[in-house]
């Protein structure tokens, strides 16, 4: 039995939770941790009905700040935290997870916060996965398989991309902003505003996000892309000097990036942008249900005969059944990934920071888990 404590009880929380409860290889217990009540509650609820039983959820109730009797009695007991909450929050849960010797996986994309844990944890004797969701997380593991394979197949380790790109959409976008929120706001619109790490002539480099609007063709079907932040996870590091171009960009219907430099050109001079962003879309972009992932990676260059060549791959995720609940691809595709970065903590003899480009790729990509959703790799 293993005790997973999962900040945070919202819908990728609730997702996390549900796959670990339904899973036949890993018997865990959740403690779901919330400073809101109602929701860590609804958590509890949402994965007992799924996995139809009662005993596989609990919930303790987090403080804004610090910590309670009640919240440290369950760390204490507790194996691993998956950190769903904020990206604010981690470097304060990660402390938590020192503190109590336990291993600890996360999503977010904060550039700042990650490079905070990776002080944190540097000399821990529990393992520390980073950034294991969707983009950054599966995403960053693909594009390093698709470069093993191209270096493999083609006798070359110096390539000319490296491409990544992930969208979260909706089956439907209406004008003006062509979309509609199928994840957090507030992710939304700092990933819009803070710079995104690339590589650019084999150096690592920032560039401002949203500067490098470009048009793609994915299965058959338009999409435009724009530089967003931290998606790159840590590839602009480990592949500096062996990519000369890589980049990690959100996909997005064709006219929806317009809209928003639209918006952040009519923002008065020293607002805070990512407030501002945030409340205009609240305002005029509705949030949905029924969503889709569009995911695709690339690694391109000449090989050793110098023939130009490019492998890639593509996903098209759709909501699916887990237990009796139906999962939003969102939810799917980033827990998936979370889950087993777990399993690989839990079951493995991992210490210290372990960052996307580090992890074994096939293994991860052929995990229980994270096949189920975007299938096996082969």
């Amino acid at each position: 039995m293993y005790n997973v404590f999962i900040g945070g009880s919202g819908g990728i929380g609730q997702a996390a939770g549900l796959i670990l409860a339904d899973n036949k290889t890993m018997d865990c217990h959740i403690y779901f941790g919330d400073i809101n009540e109602a929701a860590g509650e609804a958590a509890m609820k949402f994965v007992s009905e799924g996995c139809g039983t009662s005993d596989k959820a609990s919930f303790v109730l987090m403080p804004l700040d610090g910590t309670t009797p009640e919240l440290d009695a369950v760390m204490d007991k507790c194996d691993i935290i998956l950190d769903c909450l904020p990206g604010s929050q981690a470097p304060r849960m990660a402390k938590m997870a020192k503190q109590f010797g336990m291993h600890y996986a996360n999503l977010t994309e904060y550039v700042h916060e990650t490079e905070q844990i990776m002080e944190i944890a540097k000399d821990a004797e529990t393992g520390f996965i980073l950034q294991t969701g969707l983009a950054p997380g599966f995403i960053n593991v693909l594009a390093c398989r698709i470069y093993e394979e191209f270096s493999s197949e083609f006798g070359v380790d110096i390539v000319d991309s490296m491409i990544m790109k992930v969208g979260a959409l909706s089956d439907h976008a209406p004008s003006p902003h062509f979309y509609a929120f199928t994840w957090s706001p507030i992710g939304v619109a700092t990933e819009y505003l803070k710079d995104a790490d690339i590589v650019r002539d084999f150096k690592k480099v920032s560039v401002p996000a949203l500067s490098g609007c470009e048009r793609i063709i994915i299965d058959g079907e338009e999409y435009e892309d724009n530089f967003t932040s931290g998606g790159a996870a840590d590839l602009p590091e480990a592949f500096a000097g062996k990519v000369k171009d890589l980049d990690y960009k959100t996909l997005r219907y064709p006219g929806h990036y317009d809209w928003v430099q639209k918006c952040l050109n009519e923002f008065p001079e020293g607002a805070d942008k990512i407030q501002s962003i945030e409340k205009k879309m609240l305002e005029e972009v509705a949030s949905v249900e029924d969503d889709v992932v569009i995911v695709y990676a690339a690694v391109q260059g000449k090989d050793s005969n110098g023939r130009l060549r490019r492998k890639e791959r593509s996903y098209k995720i759709y909501p699916s059944q887990v237990g009796t609940k139906t999962l939003r691809a969102i939810q799917s595709t980033t827990a998936a990934p979370l889950c087993e970065a777990a399993m690989m903590l839990l079951k493995g003899n991992l210490k210290g920071v372990i960052l996307q480009s580090q992890l074994p790729t096939l293994e991860f990509l052929n995990g229980d888990f994270v096949a189920s959703v975007y299938g096996k790799y082969d």
